[in-house]
C-alpha cells in the first residue's frame, strides 16, 4: 500500500513536470543553429521522446534541429537538461551505473525497478555503465591529484586474475588450456593502503576505509630499449601519485611471486621494502604438500611444520626439507626455486620487528573484490573493452572517487551545453 502510494505521486509528479516542460517552447531558437561540427543546423519542428526519470517516464517534446553538413541532429533542451545519454535523466543514470557496479546488468535492471520503480532495460544497463565506465577510465588518467592524507606507513600491493573473455578476444593467444589456447585475459591490479591501527597484540591492522584501487587489462611488459612505462607501470605510478605513496617515510610494497610484480616494483619504486605476501606463500606451500602427500594425515603436519619454518624466517630448514622430495615432485624443486628467487621478500621476523603487515588478506583479496565477483560469474565473457569500463567503474565506487569524479562531470557537461 506504502509503495503503491508513493509511485502513485511521483506519476503525478512526472505528469506536472512534463505539461511544464512541453508548455516551455523557449528552446527554439530560430530557423538556424550552429552545429557543433562547424556547420549550420535547421529547424525540423518539435520531437517528442520518452526518458526514464526518478519519477517515472517523462514524455516531451524538443525542438529539434538538423546539420545538412554532419547529418546529425540534436535538441538543445537535451544538452541543457543533460539528457543526451541513453534516455535517462542523471538521477536514473547515476543510480544505473551504481547498480551495474555492484551486480549483474540484468540484476541491475530488476533492482532499479525494485527499489526506485525506475524502468532501465537491460541493454540500456549495460551501454549506460559501459559508457560511464569508459568516461572513468579516462578521467583517471587525466586526475592523478592527491586525494587523502599520506601516513607514515605506506602499502601498495599487485596483483592479477584471469577475466573471462568472448572468443575473438583471446584468439591465437597462448593460454593454460590443454591445447595451449587462452579463455581469459589477465586484468592487472594495484591498491594502496594504511595500517597504523594495531591489534591487542600490538600487530599492524588495516585502517578500515583506507584502501583505494586501480585495474585493468592491459600489459605490464615493455620493450628493455623503450623511455616509456608500459601501461600497467603507470597506471600504477598515477594510484601511488594520488595516495602519496612515495611521500611517505616508510613505503612498502606486497604481491605473490610474479616476476612482473617485482620488476614494476623495481622500476617505479627502488626504495621501497619488498615483502612476499604471507598468505600466498603459506598457500602455496600447501598446494605442495598437498602433491606430496595427497589426503593422507601426515600431509597437514608437514604443511604445518614448513609454515612454522616460514614464520620463525628457517628457510634454509624449509628448503631442506622440500629438497628430499625433488626426485618425485617437481612441484617441490620448483618452490625451492621459489623460495630463493623471493628469500630477501620472506625476511618475516625482521619485517615484524619492523611493524610491517607482512600478510593483511588485502593483495590476496583485491582480485577477487575488484574483479571476480562482477566479471567472473557463470555465463559472463567479455569484451576486453566492455571488461575494462566495467573494472573502471567498480574500482571508483570502491576507492570512494565516483562522487568527485560525477562532480568533474557535471562541471563538464555544464560547460559544454
Amino acid at each position: 500500500m506504502e509503495m503503491a502510494a508513493r509511485r502513485q505521486a511521483l506519476r503525478l509528479a512526472a505528469r506536472a513536470l512534463e505539461q511544464r516542460l512541453n508548455a516551455d517552447t523557449s528552446d527554439y531558437v530560430g530557423p538556424e543553429l550552429p552545429c557543433p561540427c562547424g556547420g549550420v543546423a535547421h529547424y525540423h519542428g518539435r520531437h517528442e521522446k520518452t526518458f526514464e526519470s526518478v519519477l517515472g517516464p517523462l514524455h516531451l517534446k524538443r525542438a529539434y534541429y538538423d546539420c545538412g553538413r554532419c547529418h546529425h541532429g540534436f535538441c538543445p533542451r537535451d544538452r541543457a537538461l543533460k539528457l543526451e545519454s541513453f534516455s535517462l535523466t542523471p538521477g536514473v543514470l547515476r543510480m544505473t551505473a551504481s547498480a551495474a557496479a555492484l551486480v549483474s546488468f540484468e540484476e541491475s535492471g530488476a533492482l532499479l525497478h525494485e527499489l526506485a520503480g525506475v524502468e532501465v532495460s537491460v541493454k540500456q544497463v549495460e551501454r549506460a555503465a559501459e559508457a560511464l565506465g569508459a568516461e572513468i577510465a579516462v578521467d583517471e588518467r587525466q586526475d592523478v591529484e592527491r586525494m587523502r592524507e599520506v601516513a607514515p606507513t605506506m602499502y601498495l600491493g599487485l596483483d592479477g586474475t584471469g577475466v573471462p573473455m568472448r572468443p575473438q578476444e583471446v584468439a591465437d593467444r597462448a593460454g593454460k588450456q590443454a591445447d595451449g589456447s587462452a579463455k581469459t585475459r589477465e586484468a592487472k591490479l594495484v591498491t594502496v593502503w594504511t595500517a597504523e591501527s594495531r591489534d591487542r597484540e600490538g600487530k599492524p591492522v588495516r585502517d578500515p576505509g583506507s584502501i583505494s584501487y586501480s585495474s585493468a587489462i592491459e600489459s605490464a611488459a615493455t620493450p628493455d630499449t623503450s623511455p616509456h612505462l608500459s601501461d600497467f607501470a603507470a597506471r600504477v605510478q598515477r594510484e601511488a601519485s594520488r595516495r602519496g605513496f612515495t611521500e611517505a617515510l616508510r613505503q612498502v610494497v606486497l604481491g605473490d611471486g610474479a616476476t612482473w610484480i617485482w620488476n614494476t616494483a623495481t622500476e617505479l619504486f627502488p626504495q621501497a621494502t619488498q615483502i612476499l605476501d604471507r598468505f600466498h606463500a603459506k598457500e602455496h606451500l600447501g598446494e605442495v604438500g598437498k602433491v606430496i602427500y595427497g589426503d593422507r594425515p601426515e600431509g597437514k603436519a608437514w604443511i604445518d611444520a614448513r609454515c612454522e619454518e616460514l614464520d620463525e624466517g628457517h628457510l634454509k630448514s624449509l628448503v631442506h626439507a622440500l629438497r628430499s622430495h625433488i626426485g618425485q615432485h617437481k612441484e617441490a624443486r620448483e618452490c625451492i626455486q621459489y623460495i630463493w628467487r623471493n628469500r630477501r621478500r620472506m625476511r618475516y621476523p625482521q619485517f615484524e620487528k619492523q611493524g610491517f603487515c607482512t600478510s593483511t588478506g588485502v593483495v590476496e583479496s583485491g582480485c577477487k573484490i575488484v574483479v571476480g565477483t562482477r566479471l567472473k560469474r557463470a555465463g559472463m565473457h567479455w569484451t576486453v573493452k566492455g571488461a575494462n569500463a566495467i573494472i573502471a567503474l567498480r574500482c571508483s565506487k570502491l576507492s570512494g572517487r565516483f562522487q568527485d569524479f560525477w562532480e568533474r562531470r557535471s562541471e563538464r557537461k555544464q560547460v559544454a551545453a
